[in-house]
């Protein structure tokens, strides 16, 4: 009963990650189109462009401030749970996938290595990798973006090899990704 409910949550939880995904992605394009389009001639003071918009019989008004105006609404619209839904829930779906049962699909066949250790590499890489990111990006690095990007590249390719030595492919290349 309980692989059974485990298959189910995996199932539900990757369709959550997958829905808030696309709601991410889908929400960033938007704005991508929105700035290439936005009308920049002649704006009104303060304004850096408007654009306006017809979806679903609705009209749409929009304005893109310089600068923060000087009262911000009450009602701010923030576009950002798209982004933690999709972090919360690939994070959900790591533990499912690979730490909850390690041997299953994170340990490389025929590995001595034990679950308890494989877990604590997987986490350890991916906390290490967010600080040597961090580390590296506020760095005087991080003001020469062509070789911090070429330096980042291959720290990526070494935690790659390094995790394909102790991890199985689909385990290696994921904390990689993640």
């Amino acid at each position: 009963m309980q692989a059974h409910l485990m298959e189910w949550l995996n199932l539900g939880v990757r369709w959550i990650h997958m829905i808030t995904g696309v709601a991410w992605i889908g929400a960033s394009f938007y704005f991508v189109w929105l700035e290439n389009n936005l009308n920049r001639a002649n704006p009104k003071d303060g304004l850096s462009g408007d654009l306006w918009a017809i979806h679903g019989g609705g009209i749409y008004h929009l304005e893109k401030y310089k600068l923060a105006p000087p009262t911000m609404p009450e009602n701010l619209h923030w576009f950002k749970w798209e982004a933690y839904f999709t972090w919360m829930s690939g994070i959900a779906l790591l533990c499912l996938v690979f730490y909850f049962n390690p041997a299953l699909y994170l340990i490389a066949p025929g590995s001595s290595m034990s679950g308890p250790e494989a877990v604590a590499i997987g986490i350890g890489s991916l906390i290490a990798g967010w600080f040597v990111y961090d580390f590296l990006c506020d760095s005087a690095l991080g003001k020469r973006p062509a070789l911090l990007g070429f330096i980042l590249f291959l720290l990526l390719v070494a935690a790659a090899f390094g995790l394909s030595k102790v991890f199985s492919g689909r385990g290696a290349y994921l904390h990689v990704g993640a």
